[in-house]
């Protein structure tokens, strides 16, 4: 791209910064205990304020809260964006113009919520979201690309604000892979999407790699929690140990991955939401049966195995 070339497109693409994407909008249902809970069993988050009406009823708030991090659950568009597609504005237009200049790749690099009052059932909640910033062209491992923010403002029915989520996303130019050795002979072999290991959740995944599942446990109250973070939910407590799981359980939910085919993937993965013995719950893959062998409540027992030449993973089979 020449510089002229490139400043056009930049001028373009910045033209986008303030744009709204949603004016405002409601969401489809208002706030229910149906959803709450439904979000709580996949979480497996046992507040009872979100939960125990009974319980809220003799609380402070004297009501059933929602969970806070469910703020961008309610406006959320659902399947009608797979059948029919997402409807036009700013971003899709942007984010279509970064693919025509050849910026196809897209990643989510990362959230931040910020929470400000609570709802309840029956309360509504809207959503406003603008594009706020993009940054400069950076040169990422990736490949070269433009970082974009989105800011979303969610208010309830009185046009109170209840929190907002900064949402940052790389569009970027995917780096040509250098062409095979011209005697290799052969084609490297597909492995699984490697695990993304951070500050927070790095200890657990090396403990997979030595064979073992761990549950991160809270040292004040004691409580067990996964996925790895840094608080504890209950009492806020940053310090923390863990324990070794016995990887006995019992199948909370399960799909199976027909379409499309993932390469490295074995064909017609069973991937579950696993109750480990201890009581947190792990998602993974039910192997050793098929399909149709599989059903919630079913008790399974967990190994910890190596399922390509790069990657070990807790996999579980019928008990």
């Amino acid at each position: 791209m020449t510089p002229e070339a490139l400043q056009a497109f930049e001028d373009r693409i910045y033209s986008y910064v303030g744009k709204q994407v949603c004016v405002r909008a409601p969401a489809n249902d208002p706030v229910n205990a149906t959803m709450i809970r439904h979000w709580t069993e996949a979480m497996g988050d046992t507040n009872p304020a979100y939960t125990d009406a009974e319980w809220a009823a003799s609380s402070a708030r004297g009501k059933i809260i929602a969970p806070p991090a469910m703020m961008f659950v309610w406006n959320q568009v659902g399947f009608p964006v797979v059948s029919s597609g997402r409807p036009a504005d700013p971003q899709t237009e942007m984010v279509e113009f970064f693919n025509q200049h050849g910026y196809t790749g897209v990643l989510g690099t990362n959230v931040r919520q910020d929470y400000v009052r609570e709802v309840s059932p029956g309360d509504t909640v809207y959503l406003e979201s603008v594009i706020d910033n993009i940054s400069p062209r950076k040169n990422t491992s990736r490949g070269p690309g433009y970082f974009f923010e989105t800011l979303s403002t969610f208010t309830n029915q009185d046009g109170e604000v209840i929190g907002t989520q900064r949402f940052k996303v790389l569009k970027f130019m995917p780096q040509e892979q250098p062409a095979a050795a011209a005697d290799s002979g052969k084609l490297a072999v597909p492995t699984r999407i490697a695990s993304v290991r951070g500050h927070d959740n790095g200890w657990w995944w090396d403990a997979v790699d030595q064979g073992r599942v761990l549950i991160q446990r809270c040292k004040d109250c004691q409580t067990l929690r996964h996925p790895p973070r840094p608080m504890c939910g209950k009492c806020q407590s940053m310090a923390w140990d863990s324990i070794e799981s016995t990887l006995d359980g019992e199948v909370l939910s399960y799909t199976c991955v027909r379409h499309p085919r993932v390469p490295g993937y074995p064909s017609d993965p069973i991937c579950a939401v696993i109750r480990l013995a201890e009581g947190t719950n792990l998602v993974a893959n039910v192997v050793g049966c098929d399909y149709g062998d599989v059903s919630i409540g079913m008790k399974v027992r967990g190994k910890v195995e190596q399922v390509d030449e790069k990657t070990t993973l807790p996999q579980f089979y019928p008990a």
